[in-house]
């Protein structure tokens, strides 16, 4: 059994969770996620099974979407809703919806995210949370994040019980984005301490929803004799790459890792690219960094 799954994670379970129960549910050790979701996020996860557990880097680096509430007045010590109350200032008035959609614009772009304390980020061969949960502090290390789009999908409410104030949104980024951070960050952008108060992935790569399983449909697919239906080919990971068909002399040199002339049809590419033999992704290559001249093999998927 090969290819991806596109599953649905529900809430209250890890990803690691996830792949134990599939592992039993397909009677298979080979099988990998692309891409913790924190317990209480729900959404799409792809998981790797079989010979596809060797694009996890690629389906990893992939973008991803996501759905979520943030709600402002109120910071807690993980970022979302599972933390504990560290800091407060009441929203006294509502905030209009023009301050609010022109600082989530402001967000849009390449910037710097420092990612939570509670995280599995690793700092001198320690995760983040092992840290904070022994009330430890470390300096977290920066990263650069792609923010396409960051959108209000819902009309801001005010609770004036809790007087804090709470909107939907969506948005669209780069690999390795703290959701829960950007939340945090809006809220500092408009003045207040802020928490991540609902989350769901709506999309990883080329999957969505209406492409996922859950683990009961996995089940009942697999006692049906059905599941091989549900996989989608190892191919499918590489829909936004260029692709190149060659010939029997050119796989003869590239199955056995060679180094190949760059001609005119690799000049204009930027980033990796792949090569198909008889319908299927062989190897990916990109242009070698000491010779210009050449192209070099960065993963081989020859089985």
């Amino acid at each position: 059994m090969d290819g991806i799954l596109p599953l649905w994670k529900e809430r209250g379970m890890t990803s690691h969770d996830c792949v134990f129960k599939l592992r039993k549910i397909l009677k298979t050790k080979k099988v990998g996620h692309t891409g913790t979701l924190d317990p209480e996020v729900d959404g799409v996860l792809p998981i790797c099974i079989g010979k596809a557990t060797k694009v996890v880097e690629f389906l990893t680096d992939t973008s991803k979407a996501y759905a979520g509430e943030i709600t402002i007045g109120i910071a807690t010590t993980t970022e979302d809703s599972q933390g504990e109350v560290i800091d407060q200032k009441p929203v006294l008035e509502p905030l209009s919806k023009d301050s609010i959609d022109e600082m989530m614009a402001s967000m849009l772009g390449e910037s710097i995210q420092i990612p939570p304390m509670y995280s599995a980020v690793k700092v001198n061969g320690k995760k983040l949370y092992e840290y904070a949960r022994k009330g430890e502090s470390v300096v977290r290390p920066e990263r650069k994040i792609q923010v396409t789009a960051f959108q209000r999908t819902s009309e801001p409410e005010y609770h004036e019980d809790t007087q804090t104030m709470s909107w939907r949104f969506t948005v669209s980024c780069g690999k390795g984005t703290y959701i829960r951070t950007l939340a945090v960050d809006l809220g500092a952008k408009l003045g207040y301490p802020a928490f991540m108060s609902d989350l769901t992935r709506i999309k990883s790569g080329t999957f969505t929803e209406k492409d996922c399983l859950t683990l009961q449909q996995v089940a009942d697919a697999m006692s049906a004799g059905e599941m091989d239906a549900h996989l989608k080919p190892i191919e499918s990971v590489f829909a936004d790459y260029a692709h190149f068909e060659i010939d029997e002399t050119t796989w003869q040199k590239i199955k056995n890792g060679a180094v190949l002339a760059n001609d005119d049809r690799f000049k204009d590419i930027e980033g990796p690219f792949v090569f198909v033999y008889q319908d299927k992704v062989v190897a990916m290559y990109e242009k070698h960094s000491n010779k210009p001249a050449f192209i070099k093999p960065r993963k081989m998927f020859l089985s």
